[in-house]
């Protein structure tokens, strides 16, 4: 399976203001709501905040946009139990916010790498600025919060263009809308955090180690052409609803939304600079009916969070291919079947991965191609000495981030580096 970068870009689709009447239960502050309603003598319940259409922003004003993950894994259907409700989680930080008088953003993310679905873009909440009286300036602001929920609960609502979940290429879209802001920058993820596309694509995640953390990020921060992390110099991102997801999907347990919550803090980290701020909320989700779709909604790959025990095997490159070459040498056949003899006689056996890198020297283009190419060469291997075919998957990695979990590189040479560089890991996890 190869994966290709996309560089992040802001969606062509069209911004979005209409209403979509909130689910019920669906917001936390609907007391509140309910008699500013009351209060406007209108049906629509954003009419309280037509003065944040066209009020221009301070000078100095600060700026925040909140990203919600509309994938099929937070999303939810009507056969399950439903979908998730932000809106809990998020009250304290909208009240601070438009406490400050932020310009907000808000949009859905999902399907193509980069692209959001914006519900609107620098909508200003200066409510101290949207009227003469204190009494209105108060009232403007409370009805400001409740509206930003409703644009929360909207952008949940939205579906996505397409499969896929990527986090990083959303919050690099997310950050930049913040040309020209002077003020405090703030990114808010709503999102299990379970990203299917790119450097951090979790569906073949082990969900327990370091060292795989230290990895991904090492894949994430490559430099060069296709290196993934967004520029967060400066930014203050909170990740709200990491490992919580919909309905029947896979759910995390405590240790692995734990492991969840490191792995974004420290992506953050590295993407960002002296300035940045980087923490995750445990503030509780709520649940809300699944939306309603105006057509089908694509779906999501799934991530299965990896229960069960494994092995790993590292293999040198130089043992078992020519350079650039996918062609498995004789001498390859020995260890490899004796990997597959005891992959296919371990009791309550799950399934066999198969990761294929290269090392860095090549620059010809093609590292995702060979690791793959040597990846399905090592598996075909597997399956003709008696490992169900059922049971083996191939991937190409590319360029290794450095040695297999568990091995130091301390004392090795720089030929030791390279051939753990220039490596095939089959992993046998059993039940």
């Amino acid at each position: 399976m190869r994966i290709s970068p996309v560089p992040a870009r802001v969606s062509p689709v069209p911004v979005r203001n209409s209403l979509v009447t909130r689910a019920a239960g669906s917001l936390a502050p609907v007391v509140l709501l309910a008699g500013l309603l009351a209060g406007c003598g209108t049906d629509d319940p954003k009419a309280g905040c037509d003065w944040m259409k066209d009020q221009a922003a301070a000078s100095g004003a600060g700026g925040t946009v909140i990203l919600v993950d509309g994938s099929a894994s937070v999303r939810g259907t009507a056969s399950d139990a439903g979908g998730l409700d932000y809106a809990p989680a998020i009250d304290a930080l909208l009240r601070e916010r438009v406490g400050a008088g932020d310009v907000f953003s808000v949009g859905t993310f999902a399907g193509a790498p980069g692209d959001v679905d914006w519900v609107f873009q620098k909508r200003s909440a200066d409510w101290k600025r949207s009227a003469r009286s204190s009494g209105n300036q108060e009232s403007n602001r409370d009805d400001a919060i409740g509206c930003l929920a409703e644009d929360v609960s909207t952008a949940r609502r939205t579906v996505p263009a397409g499969e896929g979940t990527d986090v990083l290429a959303a919050l690099s879209t997310g950050t930049g809308l913040f040309h020209g802001v002077e003020g405090p920058r703030r990114l808010v993820v709503l999102s299990d955090g379970l990203s299917t596309v790119g450097c951090a694509d979790l569906r073949q995640a082990a969900f327990g180690s370091e060292p795989e953390i230290k990895a991904i990020v090492s894949v994430c921060a490559t430099r060069g052409e296709f290196a993934e992390l967004p520029d967060l110099d400066g930014v203050g991102v909170t990740f709200v609803g990491l490992g919580r997801s919909a309905g029947n999907q896979p759910s995390a347990n405590h240790a692995q939304r734990d492991w969840l919550a490191r792995l974004w803090k420290t992506l953050c980290e590295r993407a960002g600079g002296a300035g940045t701020t980087c923490t995750t909320s445990d503030a509780p989700v709520g649940s809300a009916p699944a939306p309603d779709a105006t057509g089908p909604v694509p779906a999501d790959p799934v991530v299965p969070y990896r229960n069960g025990r494994s092995r790993t095997y590292p293999l040198p490159g130089a043992a078992l291919f020519d350079t650039d070459s996918a062609r498995l040498r004789p001498a390859a056949t020995a260890p490899l079947t004796g990997i597959a003899v005891r992959a296919r006689t371990t009791p309550g056996l799950d399934r066999v991965e198969v990761d294929g890198y290269v090392d860095p020297r090549g620059g010809s283009g093609n590292d995702r191609s060979l690791s793959q190419s040597r990846a399905d060469a090592v598996a075909e291997l597997l399956v003709a000495h008696g490992v169900p075919e059922s049971h083996v998957s191939a991937y190409g990695r590319g360029v290794s981030p450095g040695c297999s979990p568990g091995r130091s590189t301390e004392d090795m040479s720089d030929k030791e580096r390279l051939q753990c560089d220039r490596r095939v890991d089959v992993r046998v996890f059993w039940k």
